[in-house]
């Protein structure tokens, strides 16, 4: 299985988050790729994820990722996410037309290896969503192998996933736990959330995310 996750610029990345943890811009950009960090490394290490590729729009981003296994492009100007996500989708598949792709938001510091891999065996080949918390969003979306990923990401992606696809994970907790809202951030960290995370949300406004 191939991923792709999409990272905003981190100026403009997880606004609702802003002074979560105290401080200003620097500490909320500290926190928002500390969160990027952790579900990389969880994704990476999943059993069956070959390759990871994050498209993002911030060379703070891809500066982040380089001593990592994940695959990294800076591409400016896509119209929004899921404009991201299938461009992403054509890049990995350019390798390998019959793989499965999966859409993975950045946004899970509580998720782990075995969370994500029991939603892929939940899947078991065939195209499939997780929802969100509320259940109203989606935070992976996979398809069938050689199928369209087909993302419809944003409000009500849940519903819209679900027209083509089948809800797996939903005793997943922590691959369900997006963080947008300070609350969030606060149920992810009731769960366990990566080191890069845990030590954001503790660290002076400030410092720099590879002191974190």
């Amino acid at each position: 299985m191939d991923l792709v996750v999409p990272v905003k610029h981190l100026d403009r990345a997880k606004s609702r988050l802003r002074g979560a943890v105290g401080g200003g811009p620097a500490c909320h950009r500290d926190l928002v790729l500390a969160v990027v960090l952790d579900t990389v490394a969880a994704a990476l290490a999943a059993p069956g994820v070959r390759r990871l590729l994050v498209v993002c729009e911030d060379e703070r981003v891809a500066g982040a990722l380089a001593p990592t296994a994940a695959e990294c492009v800076d591409e400016r100007g896509l119209a929004g996410l899921n404009a991201a996500l299938r461009f992403g989708a054509a890049t990995l598949r350019a390798r390998d037309p019959r793989s499965v792709v999966g859409a993975l938001q950045a946004d899970l510091p509580a998720l782990t290896p075995a969370a994500l891999a029991a939603a892929v065996a939940e899947a078991d080949g065939r195209r499939a969503f997780v929802a969100d918390r509320p259940g109203t969003g989606t935070t992976l979306l996979l398809s069938a192998p050689g199928g369209p990923l087909a993302p419809r990401f944003g409000l009500g992606s849940a519903n819209a996933h679900a027209h083509s696809a089948i809800r797996v994970g939903d005793d997943l907790p922590r691959l369900r736990c997006d963080v947008d809202t300070p609350e969030d951030l606060a149920h992810a960290r009731s769960l366990g959330v990566g080191a890069n995370t845990t030590r954001a949300t503790r660290a002076a406004c400030g410092t720099p995310w590879n002191r974190l």
